[in-house]
């Protein structure tokens, strides 16, 4: 009985917070869906340690605790002055100093952020690492922009960031539009301002000038490796698997990567445009010199090899079918409708290398079909677990081998499949992922705000 009420309490303080969150930010869809998918899975934390509750624990944890916006302008390669809007948000530094990454891209806004560094804070939890939450970056679009108009933009915007950010205070990185070209031209702005040179304020830096090697790869290995930890308990691997991977950008390329290592056949991968599919198997080459060598289109992957198929509309990659997803494009990319066609044809796990690809709608399709199911903010969090150790070799001078890096990757996501699992299990809901990756993520940063006290 005491166990009801207890639930109930808990139920009604979450409907509290997040119906008023809810009429205070109707205009930022993403950011309320990415809170309400956490916060209700936390349920039976509140129903076990009232505590949470007397402390305003979500109350805190919704707001962050900083957002900046700022006007980025910048000229054109015509001298045209041209006006981006750039964000960084701040959510949580109750573990260590904020980390999240910057992503450039037209659909940028301060929704989208929001959703981004909330779900950074559990991610970065999960990964043992002592990292804050943030996301930041801008509605700029790098494609069909020279390098120069790049470098432009982004020393317009490290201008304005670099007021906010430091190697003990916020550690950005790259996402979505920013890879190691403009990481560089950040990282170099940072340190023209600063007169100083300070390695440790931006990870995914080249190696040679203080970046980690497999930070790269990071994102895509450390998914397949949460992946193979997950099919182990229906005692199957990657081995003789059927796979497709949506994206093709770093995550969704080094996923490939791993997964053939594993010994599956990936059979199909995308870009904004399309698709294409291969039922002989993804040339990783292929695509490698389509992307990263030309940053071209992924249809002329068939002009390479003539028996593949090329499909316009990226959302039609779940129509293939296959033993495994790993969705590794962008938010909401698997719908209702993609979800049960990924069912029907026979889907056995599911592995989220892009942040929130999912809608909620698709999950509760996945669990009601008893699809393994590893969600973003556990699965993908080899990139934030690799740029933290990043971090630790800026701070120490130190340079550590791809194996070395490699290895500790492993480690981690290992440690966090073993910690959602068994957060899943003490909290009452065994073998779903999404449940004790949010939990165990949230203690971690919950008992440290307590510690803090009220700030």
């Amino acid at each position: 009985m005491v166990t009801v009420n207890n639930d109930q309490i808990a139920i009604e303080y979450i409907d509290g917070v997040y119906n008023k969150l809810q009429q205070s930010h109707s205009h930022e869809p993403e950011f309320l869906q990415a809170v309400k998918e956490i916060i209700y899975s936390l349920k039976p934390v509140f129903a076990q340690r009232p505590e949470y509750m007397k402390m305003s624990l979500l109350e805190r944890i919704v707001e962050p605790e900083r957002v900046v916006k700022f006007r980025v302008a910048w000229q054109d390669d015509s001298g045209k002055v041209q006006v981006n809007r750039g964000f960084r948000v701040q959510y949580s530094s109750a573990i260590g100093p904020y980390k999240g990454g910057l992503r450039f891209h037209p659909s940028v806004n301060e929704s989208i952020v929001k959703f981004l560094g909330f779900e950074q804070i559990f991610k970065n939890s999960l990964t043992g690492q002592p990292i804050g939450g943030a996301k930041g970056g801008s509605d700029f679009d790098p494609k069909g922009k020279s390098d120069s108009e790049i470098m432009r933009f982004c020393q317009a915007f490290m201008t304005e960031l670099h007021k906010y950010i430091g190697p003990h205070e916020d550690v950005p990185a790259g996402d979505i539009g920013v890879g190691a070209r403009e990481i560089g031209f950040l990282f170099g702005q940072y340190n023209r301002i600063k007169a100083a040179y300070q390695p440790g304020v931006i990870t995914g830096k080249l190696p040679r000038f203080g970046g980690s090697l497999a930070r790269k790869e990071a994102t895509g290995y450390g998914t397949v490796y949460f992946v193979q930890e997950m099919l182990k308990e229906i005692n199957e691997s990657f081995e003789g698997q059927t796979v497709v991977v949506s994206g093709s950008g770093n995550v969704s390329t080094y996923a490939i990567e791993k997964a053939q290592q594993l010994g599956a056949t990936v059979v199909a991968c995308s870009d904004s445009n399309g698709f294409i599919y291969d039922p002989q198997g993804i040339n990783l080459d292929t695509v490698k010199d389509i992307k990263e060598v030309r940053a071209a289109r992924i249809k002329e992957y068939i002009d390479v090899h003539p028996h593949a198929t090329y499909t316009e509309n990226c959302n039609k990659i779940w129509t293939v079918k296959c033993d495994i997803a790993l969705p590794c494009a962008t938010q909401n990319e698997i719908d209702e409708q993609s979800a049960q066609l990924l069912i029907t044809n026979g889907v056995k796990a599911i592995g989220e290398g892009a942040n929130m690809p999912s809608t909620l709608e698709a999950i509760n399709i996945y669990f009601k079909n008893n699809v393994l199911f590893a969600p973003a903010k556990a699965a993908n969090a080899g990139g934030v677990a690799v740029s933290a150790l990043e971090m630790a070799q800026n701070s120490m001078r130190l340079f550590w081998s791809f194996e070395e890096v490699d290895e500790k990757l492993q480690e981690i996501m290992i440690n966090i499949y073993n910690n959602s699992r068994e957060a899943a299990k003490e909290f009452g809901h065994e073998n779903n992922l999404l449940i004790g990756a949010n939990i165990a993520g949230f203690i971690k940063v919950a008992d440290a705000m307590i510690a803090q006290g009220v700030i």
